[in-house]
């Protein structure tokens, strides 16, 4: 299905967001998700399907200044 994930329009295989991280190679558990520019929590990553033409931002923390 095509949804855009951090403004860039993707095909994805995945219907949650937990399989989409692992989709992308997302690794580790510091992200914070927002779909349709709500943000969820981690807790519901499992249970939240994800549908064509979602809009999905997936942001992790940096180092720097």
């Amino acid at each position: 299905m095509r949804v855009i994930v951090n403004g860039e329009q993707r095909e994805i295989s995945s219907s949650r967001i937990d399989a989409l991280l692992a989709e992308l190679e997302y690794e580790g558990t510091h992200f914070a998700i927002a779909v349709n520019y709500d943000v969820l929590p981690k807790s519901c990553w499992a249970e939240t399907q994800i549908q064509a033409g979602d809009e999905i931002e997936i942001i992790t923390p940096r180092q720097g200044g």
